[in-house]
């Protein structure tokens, strides 16, 4: 009776090892790729941005990342590399600076 019980938790830890690598795996497949697609590069006015975002480049994606989302819950991609992009960054970074004083 006692082996029948060690086969029985022995095939119950595999099964969980098996099922807890496979969520890591898909898991990290997910988070391994760049977040923007495509980018938006026309001017909107800063005042409908509500929240800012800046993911730096790695070995998950080559290129520096600026998602914003908007008042009206939408998500925006930007171009890092427009100067209006750069200034609300910088506008973003004093407010953060200014409300830690």
């Amino acid at each position: 009776m006692t082996s029948k019980l060690a086969i029985a938790l022995l095939a119950t830890f595999m099964l969980s090892a098996a099922l807890c690598e496979d969520a890591v795996l898909s898991r990290s497949g997910t988070e391994l790729r760049c977040l923007c697609i495509n980018t938006h590069s026309t001017y909107f006015h800063p005042r409908v941005i509500k929240e800012l975002r800046v993911i730096e480049s790695g070995p998950h994606c080559p290129n520096t990342e600026i998602i914003v989302k908007l008042v009206n819950g939408a998500e925006v991609c930007l171009d890092p590399k427009q100067k209006w992009v750069q200034k609300v960054v910088e506008l973003f970074l004093k407010r953060v600076e200014n409300q830690k004083s």
